[in-house]
């Protein structure tokens, strides 16, 4: 399958992490200052091959090594014959270390520099040079105005390592950041650039990893690792002689009344993501219509938990919750799932039940939350999940002593033990109702086949999220069910029945 422009890195990095590499850099032979000229020609590069022919740019610098960097690369584009203005929030007087020989060789070159003003022109290329991955707390003044301004200004902007405001640990606003066309980030990719609200503020992302020895990087450990296509888990190739039996029986649980569509997805994708049967067990006035749809997935009405016991009983994998509901039926269809030995995947009202305290979760298995079901888990608003999504990832995967998708932009793998894997492909158009349920009933059938939670959790996040992108080229109006046999597409791409 043809995949977009990739130059990122898996390994992703918290800011202290990146600090440590670079001090690590350091330490074996290469000074501060020679990376920060490596990273001022990677920044011009990229600056040249996004706008070619602009001849103009303002660096809007601050007072640390992110401005130093800035100063470099006003450097690069005066000797070039590019007009330069330098907007200084802060002294330059006051710069240290390489920041200040950062200064000094912008100032040999030839680069004027002016105090930030509140009227100050912004022409050409705006590069963001203002705050690093260092920062804590919310933006201050001058730095917001500086912000506001560059975001009102029209101008496309740069940033060098990660737009201002933005945290390298979260991808969370402190309050103001700066929204870039391009950003450019360097020595090591900084989770917070793909979590959070980050996609909306990075823009195009590029990585440099200014030369650094792969020796060296490779003894820095990572916080968490990007999903790519070549290091995602696969299923294995089917024998010839292989029968339904030994490829999963799914049986998916839920479809309360004015639900029933939500269990059918998850069983359709189940069936469609390889599964050798699918049971569904639902509201008996749901079946005519489940049978018309999809005539290969078995149906039984239920009614009870010792109905669903004895159904249950042949299957290999529980699918549980999608339109469960958080009545009498979905209570106690969930307590029947609640005993059973069987792996299984949890999503929606069964989440919502269990964060009620109506049950407890089974060992061995998987919870899909969005952010509102998670905060509900975790007993925290939603905007606290959002805030720090890896966090939250990882303390519903410790709390609950399961693996955890937490879904949305970005969305999370994690397990028990810490790891933690995150998916940057997607698209809005899969912003709709359904996808979540076509995704647990996937991770079921993944399941079904052979893998572990973890490794079906992970194959399953990014099968979804290409499908959603193959199917996103026709734009809005992208329904959950499109994705199923899409998927069976990317699957068969990824991992082939037979070779």
């Amino acid at each position: 399958m043809p995949q977009p422009p990739d130059n990122l890195p898996l390994a992703l990095y918290s800011a202290a992490q990146v600090r440590e590499l670079d001090a690590r850099l350091i330490a074996a032979g290469t000074s501060g200052f020679e990376l920060m000229s490596r990273a001022a020609h990677a920044l011009w590069r990229a600056l040249r091959r996004r706008w070619p022919d602009a001849g103009v740019v303002t660096v809007v610098a601050g007072r640390g090594n992110n401005a130093g960097d800035g100063y470099l690369l006003a450097a690069l584009a005066q000797r070039a014959g590019w007009r330069v203005r330098l907007l200084a929030v802060g002294d330059p007087a006051q710069l240290q270390g390489e920041a200040a020989q950062a200064r000094d060789e912008a100032l040999a070159a030839g680069v004027r520099f002016e105090a930030w003003r509140e009227c100050a022109t912004l022409e050409g290329v705006l590069v963001d040079a203002l705050l690093g991955t260092g920062l804590r707390g919310a933006v201050r003044e001058p730095y917001a105005q500086a912000i506001r301004l560059l975001n009102a200004s029209g101008r496309p902007v740069l940033a060098v390592d990660i737009p201002s405001g933005l945290c390298a640990d979260t991808g969370q606003v402190l309050g103001v950041a700066v929204r870039a066309d391009l950003t450019v980030t360097l020595i090591g990719l900084k989770l917070g650039l793909l979590s959070g609200a980050a996609p909306d503020w990075v823009g195009e992302l590029l990585f440099d990893d200014l030369q650094a020895d792969p020796q060296l990087v490779a003894l820095q450990a990572c916080t968490a690792q990007r999903l790519a296509g070549a290091h995602v888990p696969r299923l294995a190739e089917r024998s010839r002689t292989v029968h339904k039996g030994q490829l999963g029986h799914v049986l998916v649980v839920g479809g309360d009344r004015g639900f029933a569509g939500a269990a059918l997805l998850a069983a359709q994708s189940a069936l469609r993501g390889g599964a050798g049967m699918v049971s569904l067990a639902t509201r008996g006035e749901h079946l005519a219509a489940a049978q018309a749809r999809v005539p290969e997935v078995m149906g039984a009405a239920v009614a009870s938990a010792n109905q669903l016991l004895a159904l249950g009983a042949a299957a290999s994998v529980w699918v549980v919750g999608p339109g469960l509901g958080q009545g009498a039926w979905g209570r106690s269809l969930l307590s029947a799932a609640a005993v059973s030995a069987a792996p299984q995947v949890w999503d929606a009202d069964a989440l919502n039940l269990l964060a009620a305290g109506v049950v407890a979760l089974p060992a061995d298995g998987v919870i899909t939350p969005h952010p509102g079901e998670a905060a509900r888990l975790l007993g925290v608003a939603t905007a606290e999940v959002q805030a720090d999504r890896p966090a939250a990832a990882r303390e519903l995967a410790r709390r609950y002593g399961t693996v955890c998708v937490l879904k949305g932009a970005g969305t999370l793998v994690a397990d028990p033990d810490g790891r933690l894997l995150l998916c940057d492909r997607g698209h809005p158009a899969m912003a709709g109702a359904g996808l979540g349920d076509v995704l647990a009933g996937l991770i079921g059938a993944l399941l079904g086949q052979g893998l572990a939670p973890f490794a079906a959790a992970s194959l399953a996040v990014w099968l979804h999220a290409r499908a959603g992108e193959r199917l996103a080229v026709e734009g809005r109006g992208l329904a959950a069910s499109d994705l199923c046999p899409a998927i069976r597409q990317v699957l068969q791409e990824h991992s082939a029945c037979q070779k």
